[in-house]
């Protein structure tokens, strides 16, 4: 027991310090770092980053059309456009701020997200046996790029990914009440989150082809349901709009399969795009490989993701598909914790450190006045 708790404790530190290695640039106003140019830039570009200020709006005022006219947003937004960003990372926000105000409250609760995400992945493994070192897959999962980066600003995909996994953990235990309830709060963060629904159908469609049995135990996993009626009931009570969702404007990017490869498209603008080729490779190799796993929700929970992602059209590939890396790290588990692997970790992490600096350097939201967001 006590070794188990030395172990969180270890992956706890090593998140929060490697998170502090991120922001140590942009808190000691160094003019130059490893070739990099932070010297008009501070700690005000952590928070600025996207689309962590963004949330803070909703926070702030529960989804209150007269509240957010208030704020006297610099923003060119309409009102509406905030009903893309769901209720519960917001609530979580507003929930710590009157502890450290709204903006470390956006920190704060990405932070504590991404601890809870590396303390569940590494239950995960423990509890169904899927790896001999599950202490090294978890910082190999915490320190991949594109999760590395928004774990260290304000944004809610660390909150989602710990949600979804900790459904799917409860799920495979088939305690599924509290499968649906985790199900329903990933909803509740990011609409991608009722593809759970899908995945757990098709678990059942299986197994009542297989096994010749249905249990009334399975529709506890409706629970998830009650996330996006919760999510359009708070819209309802705040911009008199059950479906204000569907009114924000451009937020619902599935267009068509492979449809990123367009660099004509408003959220594209790049005929850069090799990298995603890599990251479907990737991802295509990881639903094929799980196949013929035991834990029939692992399969199809990334098929059923997959398949959505393969449709988005938007640049940022590599964030959107971030709920499947974890079980990308499960299906090549072999490879990810060999030794050639872990060289290979140390040689690149400067080039990661650099990548995630060069990011967050350049992907901010340009502010003027901080009234709104403090």
């Amino acid at each position: 027991m006590k070794s188990e708790i030395a172990v969180y404790l270890k992956i706890t530190f090593i998140v929060f310090f490697s998170t502090f290695i991120l922001w140590m640039p942009f808190l000691l106003n160094i003019d130059s770092w490893f070739g990099l140019h932070f010297s008009n830039v501070d700690f005000a570009t952590v928070y600025q980053n996207y689309d962590g200020l963004l949330y803070i709006v909703p926070a702030k005022t529960l989804y209150n059309l007269k509240a957010i006219s208030n704020l006297n947003l610099e923003l060119n937004l309409s009102p509406t456009y905030f009903a893309a960003h769901l209720p519960l990372y917001p609530i979580l926000i507003r929930t710590l701020a009157p502890l450290v105000g709204f903006l470390k409250s956006s920190l704060l609760v990405t932070l504590l997200s991404s601890v809870g995400l590396a303390t569940v992945f590494y239950s995960f493994l423990k509890t169904f046996n899927l790896t001999k070192a599950p202490f090294i897959l978890t910082i190999i999962v915490v320190l991949f790029p594109r999760l590395y980066v928004v774990r260290s600003v304000g944004s809610p995909e660390t909150l989602f990914i710990l949600l979804v996994l900790s459904s799917i953990l409860f799920f495979e235990k088939k305690q599924y009440i509290v499968a649906g309830i985790f199900g329903a709060l990933s909803v509740m963060t990011k609409t991608p989150g009722i593809l759970l629904v899908v995945a757990y159908g098709f678990v059942f469609v299986e197994r009542m082809i297989k096994e010749k049995r249905f249990s009334f135990n399975w529709l506890w996993i409706g629970f998830i349901g009650l996330g996006p009626l919760l999510v359009s009931t708070i819209y309802w009570v705040g911009y008199g709009d059950f479906l204000a969702y569907f009114h924000s404007g451009d937020n619902i990017h599935l267009i068509s399969p492979y449809a990123v490869f367009n660099a004509e498209a408003k959220w594209v603008g790049t005929v850069w795009l090799d990298d995603i080729l890599f990251y479907y490779a990737l991802y295509i190799f990881t639903v094929l490989t799980l196949w013929n796993t035991k834990f029939r929700s692992f399969f199809y929970f990334t098929a059923v993701f997959l398949a959505a992602t393969l449709f988005v059209q938007h640049r940022d590939i590599a964030r959107y598909s971030l709920p499947i890396w974890p079980f990308a790290a499960i299906a090549f588990e072999k490879f990810f914790t060999s030794k050639r692997f872990l060289i290979l970790s140390v040689l690149l992490f400067p080039g990661i450190l650099l990548y995630a600096w060069n990011f967050m350097l350049h992907n901010y939201l340009p502010v003027s006045d901080w009234t709104a967001f403090l």
